[in-house]
């Protein structure tokens, strides 16, 4: 990418050929083009249906694997949870932001509700992502490293439902 350096470390980390999900801090919008380019496998994202509004962000968010969903009324967003399930049945991985939107150089409150609909539907690796962005004088690109961490496993007898591998 032009404005982008990307760098990653931990990709070993992704399933080749089973579902998972990326558990990744959001910080800027460019977090979902920039992992799309990361990852070495298809990706689909959980977003906002807000970013679906407008036909210009829908065609650009639906084409980059967006999957909307309404946090208020969530109802309205069950065909497109059904159709969350069954990417990851077919083996696809899904990016959930567990802060819900982007926080800058701060952690958000979690939103984990996303979290708790695929563990209550499916057993499969969930895996923690960190960007960082690194802007230097005199520099033409933001230097940025992704680092994919180990799998965190669904465990039922953990109040946080989620340890390490």
């Amino acid at each position: 990418m032009p404005f982008f350096r990307i760098e990653t470390a931990g990709l070993e980390n992704l399933p080749r050929d089973s579902a998972f999900i990326l558990l990744s801090k959001h910080q800027r919008w460019e977090d979902i083009p920039l992992l799309g380019v990361a990852t070495p496998r298809p990706i689909y994202y959980i977003a906002k249906y807000e970013l679906f509004k407008n036909p210009l962000s829908n065609r650009f968010f639906s084409a980059m694997g967006g999957i909307p969903l309404n946090r208020q009324r969530p109802l309205e967003s069950r065909r497109f949870l059904q159709a969350t399930i069954a990417l990851l049945e077919k083996g696809e991985g899904v990016v959930i932001f567990p802060e819900g939107t982007y926080y800058r150089d701060k952690m958000g409150p979690g939103q984990i509700g996303m979290v708790k609909f695929v563990l209550s539907r499916l057993k499969l690796p969930f895996i923690p992502v960190g960007i960082n962005y690194t802007t230097r004088a005199r520099q033409q690109r933001v230097q940025v490293r992704m680092q994919f961490g180990q799998a965190l496993q669904a465990d039922p007898t953990l109040p946080a439902g989620l340890t390490m591998k």
